[in-house]
Formats: C-alpha cells, sequence, structure tokens
C-alpha cells in the first residue's frame, strides 16, 4: 500500500505532466513487488500497528482439565505473566530529485532517466523491508544491532539473543528452567581440521536431531510445544550446503547410500536462503512456521505505509518526491527457530550438538 499526498502551491506545466506517469509507475511498481513477496513475507508476521509500538504477552498455559465428584466444584486455575516484549516502530525516510532541466526536456512522456529512479524509489522501499528483517535474523546471537542507522533490539523476551543456550522458560512464581536454540557441532560435516568432509549423512541425520530438538522446546509450563520444523534457511555463501540440503530434502531415497532407504526429509521442507547471511562457518537455522505463527515468532509491524509527497523547490525548480515510512521489527518468542554451526570444537556460547 502507498499513500500519496498531491503536490501543492502554483507549479509549472510540465509537473502536471509528470506527476501522474511517476505515481503510475510507482503505484505499479508495488503492486509486482507486493505479488512477488520477500524474507519479510515469508519469514515474519506481517501485522499493521496503529500505536507507538507494539507489545507481546506470554504467560503460562492452563493446565489439563481434573476429575471431579459429582456435585462439586471445578478447581480453580489461572494463567500466570511469565514474560512480555515491547517492539518500537522505527521512522525510515527517502527523496529522490527530477531536476527541472528533466522535466523540460521530458515534453509530453517521462524521460528514462526519471522513469528508473520512480521504480527504483518503489524497490527500495520493499528492500529496507526484506533486508531488515534479513539482518535480524541472521545477527540473532547478538542482543542489538544497528541497520541503516536505526537501533535494533534483537532480543527475546527473556532478554537473551534471539540465538541462545540459557533462554529461560517459567516464572519465578511457578516452575523454571533453561534451554537452548542455539546449537554448534558437526552439522554437516566429520573428521578433523583439513581433512574435515562434508557428508549427507551427518547432515541428514543432524537435521533429524535439530527438528527433535524444536519439537521438544518446552513452555512456559515445561510442557513440550510439539512444533514440527517445516522450513530451512540457508546462507548465501555456502553453495554445498544448498545443494546437500536440496538433494537431501528433495530425493525420494536417502542420500549417498546403495539400500534404497526411505528418504524421511523428503517433501517436509520449505527452502529458503538469505543472500545477505554470508557466516563463516557452515550454517543453517529450522523454523516451525506454526511456531513462528501461533507464538508471534517473527514480527513485522506496519505502523505507517510508503508515504509518498511532492513538491517543487522554489530555489532550483526541481520536482522533488519524498517517501516516508514507519515499521517495527523484533522477536516475540525464541521457540520457534533453532540455529545450528558446523565447527569441529563446538563454540562456547552455544549447546554441543
Amino acid at each position: 500500500m502507498i499513500v500519496y499526498s498531491k503536490s501543492t502551491g502554483l507549479n509549472p506545466a510540465a509537473i502536471g505532466k509528470l506527476e501522474t506517469p511517476i505515481k503510475m509507475i510507482i503505484e505499479h511498481e508495488s503492486d509486482i513487488l507486493t505479488k512477488k513477496g520477500g524474507i519479510c513475507d515469508l519469514l515474519f508476521n506481517v501485522e499493521k500497528s496503529s500505536r507507538f509500538g507494539e507489545t507481546i504477552v506470554g504467560g503460562n498455559e492452563f493446565g489439563v482439565f481434573r476429575a471431579a465428584e459429582e456435585g462439586s466444584g471445578a478447581e480453580s486455575d489461572s494463567v500466570i505473566e511469565t514474560y512480555s516484549k515491547f517492539i518500537e516502530h522505527i521512522q525510515f525516510m527517502k527523496e529522490f530529485i527530477i531536476t527541472a532541466e528533466m522535466m523540460e526536456d521530458a515534453n509530453y512522456g517521462i524521460a528514462q532517466d526519471a522513469k528508473r529512479r520512480a521504480e527504483n524509489f518503489t524497490r527500495a522501499y520493499y528492500k529496507t523491508m526484506n533486508k531488515i528483517c534479513e539482518y535480524a535474523l541472521i545477527n540473532g546471537t547478538q542482543k542489538s544491532g544497528t541497520f541503516a542507522k536505526a537501533s535494533l533490539d534483537l532480543t527475546a523476551p527473556d532478554g537473551k539473543p534471539l540465538f541462545s543456550a540459557t533462554h529461560k522458560w517459567g516464572s519465578e512464581y511457578a516452575a523454571s528452567g533453561t534451554q537452548s536454540n542455539y546449537y554448534a557441532g558437526d552439522i554437516f560435516s566429520y573428521g578433523i581440521g583439513l581433512d574435515r568432509v562434508i557428508s549427507a549423512q551427518v547432515f541428514e541425520e543432524k537435521l533429524y536431531t535439530l527438528a527433535g530438538k524444536l519439537r521438544s522446546m518446552k513452555d512456559e509450563n515445561g510442557e513440550p510445544l510439539g512444533y514440527t520444523a517445516d522450513t530451512l534457511i540457508l546462507p548465501g555463501n555456502h553453495p554445498d550446503v544448498e545443494a546437500l540440503a536440496k538433494k537431501i530434502c528433495g530425493s525420494a531415497g536417502t542420500v549417498g547410500n546403495g539400500y534404497n532407504d526411505i528418504n524421511l526429509h523428503y517433501g517436509n521442507w520449505n527452502i529458503i536462503v538469505l543472500p545477505g547471511w554470508q557466516p563463516t562457518e557452515k550454517s543453517i537455522m529450522i523454523m516451525s512456521s506454526e511456531a513462528n505463527k501461533n507464538l508471534c515468532g517473527n514480527m513485522f509491524f506496519n505502523r505507517i505505509p510508503l508515504t509518498v509527497t511532492n513538491w517543487v523547490d522554489n530555489h532550483t525548480g526541481n520536482y522533488i518526491w519524498n517517501g516516508r515510512c514507519r515499521f517495527g521489527v523484533g522477536f516475540g518468542t525464541y521457540k520457534h527457530i533453532i540455529l545450528a554451526v558446523d565447527v569441529e570444537n563446538g563454540l562456547d556460547d552455544a549447546s554441543y550438538l
């Protein structure tokens, strides 16, 4: 969605010949990009907001129903708030200029340079949305980060980074403990040093293990949530990992042996590559799309959509287009996603797998 504010004041006649065509180009480009989607739509819950920011509140679940004698009342149960997460909206802005000379030379059409600027303007808006979502995920081992001069809170509701080996569940008023969604070890490879070899068998087995870890993630009562991992998120700089993942997820039989074993991963995963994720070590994220939705995992709140205003600068005669938007990005839980890094000796801040 794009909101337009018409130019004001007495404008040259050339403005009228440019304003509607440029608006149409921006709208058309917006429609195309909206239909294509992107990282924001694929991996985040996109919701509208009408407030300064949004707060996600979590609590323990009701226990099971208890048996009761005939004529007796029900046993009272209650929900305790165990965490909350506030996501603040951030303002982003951009301008582009069509010079007076360009307007004069356009005659009854749009100069090609003006057309390209209008198209790029819209693409930049959607690029910002997708890039900030990508940035938040790939920097999820940190508590904060800076994107396009904006300070981002990358913590989960427990104050830990999105990916941590010591996430908390429960509360001071009930049972509590810690659990991990950050692992390291032989994820894709086996061997020592220079003799380390990437292996389909290793990855297939570890993918089962990681899916089991996500399925066993505890809720605030300490009960396993039971969500099924169905999304593989891959880095953009390890084509061998991408090729291996696609072979395993797209092959009816087990990859790498001659026994014609059934491949239990076949058809169960959606694969998404993050081009901006460029880790030194081979890495992977797995996510449950159902848990992401139900638990408010990766959140994108659209406060103000792209709002476009245009006017003429009286000093230069240039035609100025200004775009403004506000949105917030953050994580309402950590229980929907796991990060795993392939390293020989593990990592100090990750659980060994």
